[in-house]
């Protein structure tokens, strides 16, 4: 969606004339591609483009050149079912361009990891079975889930604390569960990642997504886990999107056409944006540069547009995420538990020169 011009809230029937109407109970979501909305709407003058209003999949924006094709089409189809768009009732109103934004709504989508040139980032496709997608799913279901503000969780091995964005290591809840043994062994054998085969992984979060809900813009905290976070995507797609902070170290020397560079309103602070699609049955690995130089999170959508074609998300989207904990936080824990601030940054760094 990156470069489509963007609209203001609709203005109402009466307000502001505009070649571009704001359609409602219209679009991709109710099975109406934007083919068909523009084959309807260019009977009353040449349609400039049809583009999504939001995230809902069910608003559209028509843009005309001519605002009397637009004043044309408001006044014969607002209010009345269409019999070429499925006799659904389409609700229109006036809209505006806004000013070109310094934020686009999203980055280009690449469906392969080597599309972002990002060190570290490998994605598997299929890496389980439909059979094994739906076993994991239903052992999952069997246990009891916590719930968070918008979506729910279960931890094994070690529980992670939202609050401190670490691991509560006086809370060891045991080996990770049998269901998932063969997905950690598979893990071991990574193609091309020798250093996989002695990592132990000892704890997993599951989430679970509802539809439209995603995550905010995150590292998994350095001191917490080690270098390798893998991470299974079952039941439903999703875009996973990267920033890269040009204030932060691993600075690329130079950025490529397939980086967005953006301006941050809310610091002044400028970055990089890369985002890639993650299908079901995937496995996502970040290490190294993606791991510790890269925020990485899921936008809050229903729809995702991919390569121009228009991906709905499921109703549901559940996440294995497998981690190693820190041998740091390990063996610490009873300094940290005491220690101040000061002496914890101290001896994290200490620590980092060392095994880093």
């Amino acid at each position: 969606m990156m470069g489509l011009p963007r609209f203001s809230r609709p203005k109402g029937v009466d307000g502001q004339l505009s070649p571009n109407l704001y359609v409602a109970n219209c679009g991709p979501a109710v099975g109406l591609s934007f083919d068909t909305i523009a084959s309807v709407f260019s009977k009353f003058g040449e349609v400039k483009g049809v583009y999504p209003a939001d995230d809902s999949g069910a608003r559209i924006i028509v843009s005309y050149f001519e605002e009397s094709s637009a004043q044309a089409a408001l006044k014969e189809l607002h209010g009345h079912p269409c019999p070429i768009l499925g006799g659904r009732l389409l609700h229109i109103r006036y809209s505006v361009v806004q000013p070109p934004c310094q934020v686009s709504d999203s980055a280009p989508v690449s469906l392969v990891d080597s599309e972002l040139n990002i060190p570290g980032i490998h994605l598997f496709h299929d890496f389980v079975s439909a059979k094994e997608e739906e076993e994991l799913l239903a052992a999952v279901d069997k246990r009891s889930w916590n719930s968070l503000s918008k979506r729910r969780v279960q931890h094994y091995g070690y529980e992670f604390c939202y609050e401190t964005r670490n691991v509560n290591t006086k809370q060891y809840l045991g080996e990770l569960p049998s269901f998932v043994s063969a997905i950690v062994e598979r893990i071991s054998s990574f193609p091309n990642l020798d250093c996989t085969a002695d990592l132990v992984l000892d704890q997993l979060t599951v989430n679970e997504y509802p539809l439209g809900v995603g995550l905010s813009p995150h590292i998994d905290t350095h001191s917490a886990f080690e270098g390798f976070i893998f991470s299974l995507s079952l039941a439903g797609p999703c875009i996973m999107e990267f920033r890269r902070y040009t204030e932060g170290a691993w600075l690329p020397k130079s950025a490529s056409s397939s980086d967005m560079s953006v301006e941050c309103p809310d610091n002044g602070s400028s970055f990089l944006r890369k985002a890639i699609y993650l299908p079901p049955r995937s496995m996502l690995l970040l290490s190294g540069e993606a791991r510790y130089a890269w925020h990485h999170y899921i936008p809050h959508h229903k729809i995702d547009m991919v390569k121009d074609s228009v991906i709905r998300r499921s109703p549901r989207r559940v996440s294995f995420t497998f981690r190693k904990e820190s041998e740091w936080v390990l063996a610490n824990v009873t300094f940290l538990s005491i220690a101040t601030p000061p002496d914890k940054m101290m001896l994290l760094s200490s620590w980092l020169k060392k095994h880093t």
